[in-house]
């Protein structure tokens, strides 16, 4: 008896034991349990809004000034395209789809479809006369078209059709700046600044900045509109300018990094494309420069592009290859004349330095007359310079770096000009000076025309007593 109550005790005490552990478990269980539903949403699963429609994203960005992806824009002209032919009175519809050719045409530099921006955008007009959008629209493509003065009226008149519509304020800038209003240009910014804030504005900003000499604001600016973009397109073409300004700086490494950024967010980023093929020239990697601008020109076979891969070749020795580039500069300058499109600037920089000086100042001249902006008064300057007509030469190249007589840009090429110029002419203080600025401002600005500066430089050997500044050169701009 004695042993079966011994057993019957140590029976009672395993079960009281195999319930404190089922007790723990079941305990450490609900707590698992717990913690695993306080991780799941408390109310019903998130509905996910669809994805946008085709040419949604772009129809978004054409409306309110910001670029727009190549494969949204053209599903955007389909639809849009769609819908006039059975709604030919649709006014907004035509006022977004000639917005739409206008910004297609910008990025594919393919001047085709600059006619068809055109008569979409007067289509709209028909129908309301005072349409703001389809104004800006007519402003936007005669600034694509370099048409500065027609670019003025229409983006005056989108202003005055809707004061608050701050689209319109973009292409007004871009327009007085053009003509050379580079005063006017700011006045016109402090109105887009009071309306309207964002990437896009800050971008418009970073352009004038940049035109001030004010570098410095430029690259924030720039820094603030690609942090603040909504799309990767966008964000690529902010990235794309803040490569140009670092290039102009002289930063050569930070410039291939915006560039080889903004293609990786955007392949169809084809100035990113060329910009790369800069950078890595200025940087000796000539193999890979070539092949980023044959990349560059086979997606958008731009006449600058040409140019500046022309040049290249030409450098190399490769005379065959560049005069290739040439005769395409030539065949796109054409076409985009017949659309409409102004390549006077480009035709004339060609002509001067491998082509018909005496044929580049005249394009130039008549250019000045039309809009007498400073890279007009840079390329004359260098043209009457090839031309043998060193003093008014001077007069030209001397706008071009008067900051109070300019925008106030400070750029390496137009130092370089003013220098070679002032070499000419036994100017020999002015000469150091400029072309000692010109490297300091960009020390690789290009691969052909760095070291003819440096050359340059040493035939002028070192300063003397002579060469100390006059009043003349102080008030040139200096």
């Amino acid at each position: 008896m004695e042993n079966e109550a011994v057993d019957q005790g140590q029976d009672a005490t395993g079960r009281r034991r195999l319930r404190r552990r089922v007790l723990i478990a079941s305990v450490a269980g609900c707590a698992v349990l717990g913690g695993a539903l306080a991780l799941l949403p408390s109310g019903p699963a998130p509905v996910r809004p669809p994805a946008p429609a085709p040419g949604a994203r772009a129809l978004t960005a054409v409306t309110s000034g910001v670029p727009a992806a190549l494969p949204e824009l053209a599903a955007l002209i389909e639809r849009r395209e769609r819908r006039v032919r059975t709604h030919p009175r649709d006014a907004v519809s035509w006022a977004v789809l000639g917005a739409a050719y206008v910004e297609q045409g910008r990025r594919t530099a393919e001047p085709a479809y600059y006619p068809k921006a055109e008569k979409a955008l007067r289509a709209s007009l028909e129908v309301r006369s005072r349409d703001a959008g389809a104004l800006s629209g007519m402003a936007a493509l005669a600034n694509a078209r370099r048409d500065f003065g027609a670019a003025l009226t229409w983006a005056e008149a989108a202003v005055k059709a809707d004061p608050k519509r701050w689209t319109a304020y973009p292409q007004l800038i871009d327009a007085h700046t053009g003509l050379g209003h580079y005063k006017a240009a700011g006045r016109a910014l402090d109105r887009l600044l009071a309306l309207r804030s964002g990437p896009a504005v800050r971008a418009r900003a970073a352009a004038v900045y940049r035109d001030r000499g004010r570098r410095e604001d430029a690259a924030a600016a720039l820094s603030d509109a690609a942090a603040g973009a909504a799309a990767p397109a966008e964000r690529a073409a902010y990235l794309e300018r803040a490569g140009q300004l670092a290039f102009e700086g002289g930063d050569v490494e930070a410039a291939l990094r915006h560039f080889q950024e903004a293609v990786r967010l955007d392949p169809d980023q084809r100035a990113a494309l060329a910009g790369q093929g800069r950078a890595l020239a200025a940087l000796g990697r000539t193999t890979e420069a070539l092949t980023a601008y044959r990349a560059a020109l086979a997606r958008q076979p731009c006449p600058e592009y040409a140019l500046e891969l022309g040049e290249l070749y030409e450098s190399l020795g490769l005379g065959q290859a560049a005069r290739v580039q040439y005769d395409l500069l030539r065949e796109r300058a054409a076409r985009a004349a017949a659309a409409g499109v102004d390549e006077e600037l480009v035709l004339g920089r060609f002509e001067a330095d491998h082509g018909d000086a005496e044929s580049a100042v005249r394009r130039l001249r008549a250019e000045w007359r039309r809009q007498p902006g400073i890279a007009v008064a840079d390329a004359l300057g260098w043209a009457l310079h090839r031309a043998g007509e060193d003093e008014e030469a001077l007069r030209f190249a001397r706008r071009a770096t008067d900051r109070a007589k300019g925008g106030g840009v400070r750029s390496a090429l137009y130092s370089y000009h003013l220098g070679m110029i002032e070499r000419e002419l036994g100017r020999e203080g002015p000469a150091r000076r400029h072309l000692q600025e010109a490297l300091r401002i960009s020390p690789r600005f290009s691969p052909t025309l760095v070291p003819r500066a440096e050359e340059a430089l040493r035939e002028l050997g070192e300063p003397s007593v002579e060469d100390a500044p006059d009043f003349e050169d102080w008030s040139a701009g200096e």
